[in-house]
C-alpha cells in the first residue's frame, strides 16, 4: 500500500501534508466564528539538524498565522507543539533554546504556544521547561494537563498558582495503572474536579473534550457559578464531532478546533483511531469503497 492512500484517509483528522494546503481549512473554520490551534506533526526527534529543521518551520508558522490573523483572514490563532520535536529526548537544555527562540518570535507577533503533553516519560520534563519560561512569557505560552495522571491533581494547583493557560483533556497515551486511572469513570471525575478548580480559580483555561456528559456538566457548573463564556473556552480535534462544535458555537461558547497538518501524520492518526470506535470504522468504510 502506498503512502498516499493511508493519508487519504487520515485526511479525517489531519487537514493536509503541508502548511500551504492546510491554510484554506483554518479561514474556512474562522469564517464560521471558530478559533483554531495549529499543529505541525512531529514528536520524538532523536537528531539535532531535524530539531533544528522543526524549529525552523515553527519560525515560519508563526509568522503565517500571525499574517493570516492581521489580514483578517483567521480569528485568534494558537500554535502547538510538542517538545519532542524540538530536541528534548536529546538535550533538554537544547530544547529550552530551540523553545525560547520560538516563544521571542511569539511575543514579537503575539501569537499564543500551546506545549502538547505526550507521553509520560515527558511529562514532568515537558512542566518543568515550561515553568522555566513562564515568567518571561506568561501571555505566550501554556502547557496541557492529562485528567487520568495521577499527579495531575497537584498539577493544576500549580498552574492554578501561577495563572498559568492550560488546556485539559483526559490522556491519549497508553500508561501504566501505576500512574494512571483506567476507568473512565475515575477518569471522567477527576476531568470535572480539575475543570471545576480552573473554571474557578485558573487564567481562561482550554476545556478539550469530546464526551458530552463533560461537556454538558463543564456548561451547567459555569452557569451555576456565573463563569462568563468570555473566562475559558471548549477546544476539540479538527474531524471529530464538527455537528457538536457548531452547536457550541450557535449557544455562544467559544469553540477551538485543533487543527494539525504535516507528513508525521501517523502516530497522531493512530491515537485518534485507539480513541473512538466510530473512526475505526470511518476508516474501514472508506479503505473499501472503490
Amino acid at each position: 500500500m502506498s503512502v498516499r492512500l493511508p493519508f487519504l484517509l487520515a485526511r479525517r483528522f489531519v487537514a493536509a501534508e503541508s502548511l500551504e494546503a492546510t491554510l484554506p481549512v483554518l479561514r474556512a473554520l474562522s469564517a464560521e466564528g471558530l478559533y483554531v490551534t495549529v499543529d505541525r506533526l512531529g514528536e520524538y526527534v532523536h537528531n539535532r539538524h531535524q530539531a533544528l529543521h522543526t524549529q525552523q518551520a515553527y519560525q515560519q508558522l508563526i509568522e503565517v498565522v500571525a499574517d493570516e490573523r492581521d489580514a483578517g483572514r483567521l480569528r485568534d490563532a494558537n500554535i502547538s507543539l510538542k517538545l519532542s520535536a524540538l530536541g528534548q529526548k536529546i538535550d533538554e537544555a537544547f530544547c529550552l533554546d530551540n523553545l525560547r527562540q520560538l516563544l521571542e518570535a511569539a511575543r514579537a507577533r503575539n501569537v499564543f504556544i500551546r506545549l502538547d503533553m505526550e507521553g509520560s516519560d515527558l511529562t514532568a520534563s515537558t512542566l518543568r521547561i515550561f515553568e522555566t519560561v513562564y515568567p518571561d512569557y506568561p501571555d505566550h505560552v501554556g502547557p496541557v494537563l492529562q485528567a487520568y495522571l495521577k499527579r495531575t491533581r497537584e498539577d493544576v494547583a500549580r498552574m492554578c498558582a501561577l495563572k498559568a493557560r492550560v488546556r485539559l483533556c483526559k490522556g491519549a497515551y497508553k500508561e501504566p495503572p501505576s500512574i494512571a486511572y483506567q476507568d473512565m469513570p475515575t477518569i471522567r471525575a477527576r476531568f470535572i474536579e480539575y475543570m471545576q478548580r480552573l473554571l474557578l480559580e485558573g487564567r481562561y483555561p482550554g476545556i478539550a473534550t469530546h464526551d458530552e456528559y463533560l461537556i454538558t456538566t463543564t456548561k451547567h457548573f459555569a452557569a451555576q457559578h456565573q463563569i462568563s463564556h468570555d473566562r475559558f473556552e471548549f477546544q476539540m480535534l479538527y474531524g471529530i464531532r464538527p455537528k457538536a462544535q457548531r452547536q457550541l458555537l450557535g449557544e455562544g461558547y467559544r469553540v477551538r478546533v485543533y487543527v494539525p497538518y504535516g507528513t508525521e501524520w501517523l502516530p497522531y492518526f493512530y491515537r485518534r483511531l485507539r480513541e473512538r470506535k466510530e473512526n475505526v470504522w470511518f476508516v474501514l468504510k472508506h479503505l473499501f469503497r472503490s
